[in-house]
């Protein structure tokens, strides 16, 4: 149980603490909206072009600063290490997965596991460090086995849909979960 502060706003997902998710039990899916300055470039957003997305650039604010634009990258993590037991393994993504509610999909075995997820980011080095630091940040607050990282993929949006639309890329995170390989 969490315990907060006097006047501190709750967390989570809108539903009482007492109504927590049944284990196994998939997770509705939300839309979380974009920051404000994603979209502004062709190539990105609602309408998008099909034409190369430039790299992150900068527009105007307001007052003449320059405010740096973000983009959404696609992040395949990959963790390995010491057999554990896939009961530990799987209770211990769900967590994650409500710890980090941006997480698509993760797939585990008992030495293994592939976590794949949206991040929004200035630029490729941005997302590749906040991948990089997940899975060590959330180890001892998720439970999860003391694995190592030996595989990151960080593409673009317009790759990552390029790569599905010919069939060779990822395939789209279908069942959205955790799930056994």
């Amino acid at each position: 149980m969490r315990r907060a502060r006097p006047g501190d706003a709750p967390r989570g997902n809108g539903r009482p603490p007492y109504a927590r998710r049944a284990v196994g039990e998939e997770r509705a899916l939300t839309s979380v909206g974009p920051g404000t300055d994603f979209g502004d470039r062709p190539g990105e957003g609602p309408a998008e072009s099909g034409t190369s997305a430039p790299g992150a650039g900068t527009r105007s604010a307001p007052g003449g600063d320059e405010q740096v634009l973000s983009r959404l990258w696609h992040v395949t993590l990959t963790v390995s290490g010491p057999e554990a037991p896939l009961k530990d393994v799987r209770r211990g993504l769900e967590q994650l997965a409500h710890d980090h509610p941006f997480l698509l999909t993760s797939r585990y075995a008992g030495d293994h596991a592939e976590i794949r997820y949206w991040e929004e980011a200035r630029d490729l080095h941005d997302a590749a460090a906040v991948a990089l630091r997940l899975w060590g940040e959330h180890r001892s607050t998720a439970k999860l086995p003391p694995w190592e990282i030996v595989g990151l993929e960080v593409i673009d949006r317009q790759t990552y849909h390029q790569r599905v639309a010919e069939g060779y890329g990822p395939p789209p995170a279908a069942p959205v979960g955790v799930h056994p390989f």
